[in-house]
């Protein structure tokens, strides 16, 4: 688990070091990075995908959709359901985030067997179903 820390760590430096230009925190480029492939998500759907509770996820979006980047609106035939889109500034700064992430894979991952990479993803994957 702490080599995962130390991962989590340098791989934010690095992300945060390449996307400077952006002006966003890790907390919005993760949000952003999740709305990446243009689908609109609740505030519920967008918190599990990046790890956080909802409640501390609004401040993350109260900074997007200042800076412009996303909408808020309402799920057709819910009402209640606050939904979150990217604007064409969310969509791209999105798309830069996710052309560095897959970079940044590329050049952690280049050399790895395939096996072993999909190994990680699956260890990562049963890490983010931890029950709380």
């Amino acid at each position: 688990m702490l080599a995962l820390q130390r991962a989590t760590h340098a791989t934010l430096q690095v992300l945060s070091a390449e996307l400077v230009d952006l002006d966003l925190t890790a907390s919005e480029i993760n949000a952003l990075a999740n709305l990446a492939d243009g689908r609109g998500r609740t505030v519920s759907e967008l918190g599990a995908a990046v790890g956080t509770r909802p409640t501390t996820l609004t401040s993350v979006l109260d900074r997007l959709e200042r800076r412009g980047h996303i909408t808020r609106g309402t799920r057709p035939g819910d009402r209640r359901a606050v939904l979150i889109g990217l604007t064409p500034s969310g969509r791209s700064a999105a798309t830069t985030i996710r052309q560095a992430i897959a970079a940044l894979e590329h050049r952690a991952f280049d050399g790895l067997p395939d096996d072993a990479i999909a190994h990680l993803r699956t260890a990562l994957e049963a890490l983010t179903e931890i029950p709380s």
